[in-house]
């Protein structure tokens, strides 16, 4: 049977159920916003503009919109605040398959190519620079 939404007065009791939280409501009550659907983002599709660069961003059925524009955000956005979060870290490591980016540039004294922290000695990345291989990481 149909139940209406807490304080809900109406006598049209129909039974409807909610599309995306299934959960049973009157004409009254239907709407996602009528009965505070948790989860309405499922299905009310509304393309969610970024706050900072005001361009549209896609959000997919069932994907959280906050966080989609939050990763927008991280990777994407052409505003000023966010290329210059991205940009502090531009020193990646060369260490194959290490995608570690530093904010200042780690040389290595015998190879003089750039490493993150953790390849930073030259038994960590296999320097084939000059001299004895040492490491303090042990």
């Amino acid at each position: 049977r149909a139940r209406p939404s807490p304080g809900a007065h109406g006598s049209d009791f129909l039974p409807l159920k909610c599309d995306a939280c299934e959960q049973i409501f009157c004409t009254d009550h239907i709407a996602y916003a009528q009965h505070d659907c948790t989860s309405a983002y499922k299905k009310d599709v509304q393309v969610p503009v970024c706050p900072l660069c005001n361009t549209p961003v896609p959000v997919r059925r069932g994907e959280m919109p906050d966080v989609v524009v939050g990763e927008h955000i991280d990777r994407d956005c052409k505003s000023d605040p966010a290329q210059r979060k991205r940009k502090i870290f531009t020193n990646k490591c060369l260490k194959p398959g290490c995608k570690q980016k530093e904010m200042m540039k780690v040389i290595c004294d015998q190879c003089h190519k750039n490493y993150c922290l953790k390849h930073r000695h030259p038994l960590d990345h296999d320097c084939s620079g000059a001299g004895r291989p040492l490491s303090k990481a042990g």
